[in-house]
């Protein structure tokens, strides 16, 4: 059985025979035209016992999903099985990596858009010698399996190697590769030099008709057009097929034009013919030209198992009682999770000739790292996320001064501090630059056209949300850069999925700079006032919400984001002015931001109030508890980090023997009752008028604090 198929498929191959291929087309369009893709020339032995080889490993593959499926009586078949070629393709031939280093730096990226297909990553990944024991593969799905139902980045719960990125909802994953791009461009740009090269990987995804249907697609693969990331190769598995029906019953469009339309090259492609999808990978690596590829690539949903194969019923685990007659349709043996030795000696191969690339990549790391001692430094430090501590990082960062200003033009004070601190870190924006005001100066616009470069530390993400969020946790998880984003808080609900995900695959290199935070925003109407927005984005676990009272927490806030290591941070920030607490030392209260809570007023006689407020309340909580000698004033700008703090150090800022509390903010009420008794907040819509209008009649002042205080026993 050594080599169970070989003799088979090298045969069909030398008969010019495609395999298993229902898709006769070899024809592939692209944008400048159509052109026929040239056959492999099999005039070498050597040639046909490769494709061959790929053509018996594309078998066992679809092996491994069905027999891991069907023992956990769970899963998705369909895409495994209908895209075995495209991976046998990808991981026999035409990607680097390095099993043994699943960190180096250099490797080509692979990202499954459409998780749910996992068993389709786990098989690749064990076939090609990853760490990803077949016992792993036969527990698929089980509790504290490294195979989980749909794939997830390495973090606490899970730590898979070969797994780039955390996917399930569709679209999120083909626009986290847009993010991984962006990275690589920017990794080039910066750390390249004339006499090394250091970056020049490539970024794959591979996407079904969910992931194009989602529009958060997309605006991330116009935003990839736009700044010509030709670095990413995008494959479609067009099999026709969405999960209630085929897909023609919710879809009509021509993909392949609107692809065109966005500036990518495009290729449609048979899915099933190795010579075929081979040859245009390489095509694809090979061009450029400053467009990235689209692959539609037509498939077979389920291939190989006759009672679903091209239907709907394929996606998920229907076809599990017909897995032992597909096993034999396919020329496997009887025996379950069935690897040959010869598609063990053949990945041996593969890993032989990634191992030369690879160490032909150190040695040219080396004489890099020994001409650019000072890049290779900071490229480390970027890698290993070596940044100041936040005790140190507080401390370099200049006092703030006592004016009152908007948080959100502390923050742009700040947000400078924090790229010269930490030189990997970088910023962008939907649109919103001169609002948000978290741009960079003198960093530079990353793109290409105009002003922009590849190495700018500025992103313009335009209009796009959703996109944004989704970029953003793609630079997280190329593994280089801290990348921060922006927008109008009320907005964060259409990026909302990917700060999710970000928190879910513990992400610390992403932040989101969300301001206008409040019915202070004024004019703009209810539109545009958050209300419940600051507390929908507290519910979701591993999340830090910062929402920072005057300029040193602020700086907290920022610094907290920058030197958190295990989950994103989102730092809420006002429109309008808010009063400096300058009663209490700049480092005293950047200290006690940095742990969440903290003490601003303390009593001056026995304590018998405690008011614990957040973001711009603060100062109405300082100014009502002024003539209060027994009323001590909490200032809470993290309710998480708060949370994570002793008992003890909790216990000293709210005191358990004192009961009477009341809490206050511009938002909805409901959490803080678990530490208040009272709470003064805004559970309705606001109105269009002036902020500090809207703040008055709603209830938001010192005078309306204290009259509520007085209701209290």
């Amino acid at each position: 059985m050594k080599f169970s198929m070989l003799a088979i498929a090298a045969t069909a191959l030398a008969a010019g025979v495609e395999g298993f291929s229902a898709v006769p087309s070899a024809r592939v369009s692209s944008r400048f035209g159509v052109r026929q893709i040239s056959s492999l020339k099999m005039g070498a032995a050597t040639e046909v016992d490769k494709m061959a080889a790929l053509a018996t490993a594309a078998n066992e593959a679809r092996g491994l999903a069905m027999d891991s499926i069907a023992a956990a009586h769970s899963g998705h078949m369909g895409l495994p099985l209908g895209c075995a070629e495209i991976g046998s393709v990808l991981y026999g031939s035409q990607m680097q990596y390095n099993p043994k280093d699943t960190k180096w730096i250099n490797r080509d990226r692979f990202i499954l858009s459409a998780g749910h297909g996992s068993m389709f990553l786990y098989s690749w990944l064990n076939l090609a010698g990853f760490d990803l024991p077949m016992e792993e593969l036969k527990n698929f799905r089980q509790h504290h399996s490294m195979t989980p139902g749909h794939p997830e980045f390495p973090n606490s719960e899970h730590n898979t190697p070969g797994i780039e990125c955390t996917t399930g909802p569709l679209g999120a994953g083909v626009s986290n590769a847009v993010g991984f791009a962006v990275s690589e461009k920017m990794a080039a740009a910066r750390y390249n030099t004339e006499d090394h090269k250091i970056f020049d990987h490539h970024i794959f995804a591979l996407a079904g008709d969910g992931c194009f249907q989602e529009g958060v697609s997309a605006e991330a693969a116009q935003f990839a057009a736009h700044e010509k990331l030709d670095n990413l190769i995008v494959l479609y598995d067009s099999n026709e097929v969405t999960l209630d029906k085929m897909a023609e019953y919710t879809q009509s469009e021509d993909i392949i034009k609107r692809y065109q339309a966005y500036g990518w090259e495009t290729f449609e492609i048979d899915g099933h013919d190795l010579n075929v999808v081979e040859e245009t990978i390489a095509a694809a690596k090979a061009s450029n030209n400053g467009k990235p590829k689209f692959i539609k690539c037509n498939t077979i949903i389920g291939k190989g198992m006759e009672e679903t194969e091209g239907t709907n019923a394929a996606h998920g685990e229907a076809g599990v009682p017909y897995v032992d007659k597909a096993r034999a349709n396919i020329g496997l043996p009887e025996e379950k999770w069935f690897v040959s030795e010869g598609t063990r000696d053949f990945f041996k191969g593969v890993q032989e000739k990634n191992q030369k690339i690879y160490d032909e990549w150190q040695a040219t790391y080396t004489a890099w790292k020994e001409a650019n001692p000072e890049k290779a430094t900071e490229l480390e430090n970027a890698v290993n996320d070596v940044v100041p501590s936040a005790d140190a990082m507080i401390k370099a960062i200049p006092e703030m001064g006592s004016d009152a200003e908007a948080t959100r033009v502390s923050g742009f004070k700040v947000i400078q501090e924090i790229a010269k601190n930490v030189p990997h870190y970088i910023s962008g924006s939907a649109d919103l630059h001169g609002s948000t005001r978290n741009y960079i100066n003198d960093g530079g616009n990353f793109g290409a056209g105009f002003d922009k470069t590849y190495a700018g530390k500025n992103l313009y993400f335009g209009i796009r949300e959703h996109g944004m969020g989704a970029i953003l946790n793609g630079i997280a998880y190329h593994g280089i850069f801290k990348a921060s984003g922006s927008t109008f808080a009320v907005f964060v609900d259409y990026m909302r999925p990917t700060i999710r995900v970000a928190s879910l695959a513990e992400l610390n290199r992403v932040s989101y700079i969300l301001t206008h935070d409040s019915i202070g925003v004024g004019e703009d109407g209810p539109t545009h006032q958050p209300v419940e927005t600051v507390s929908g984005l507290r519910v979701i676990p591993n999340l830090d919400v910062y929402r920072p009272a005057d300029a040193e927490e602020t700086v907290a806030a920022y610094v907290s984001s920058v030197t958190r290591k295990d989950g994103p941070t989102a730092l809420i920030l006002s429109r309008q002015n808010l009063a400096q607490n300058t009663a209490m030392p700049a480092m005293e209260r950047r200290e006690g931001a940095l742990k969440g809570a903290y003490v601003a007023k303390k009593e001056t006689s026995d304590l018998d109030l405690i008011i614990i407020a957040t973001g711009s309340e603060v100062q109405h909580a300082l100014k009502a508890a002024a003539d209060m000698p027994g009323a001590r004033v909490v200032s809470m700008p993290c309710v998480e980090a708060f949370e994570r703090q002793s008992d003890d150090y909790k216990e000293s800022v709210l005191p358990s023997t004192c009961t009477k509390r009341i809490a206050m903010e511009a938002g909805v009420t409901a959490p803080w009752y678990k530490y208040a008794s009272k709470v003064v907040g805004v559970d309705r819509f606001g109105f269009s008028a002036p902020g500090d209008i809207v703040m008055k009649e709603l209830g938001m002042s010192a005078e309306n604090l204290a009259a509520e205080i007085a209701t209290m026993n």
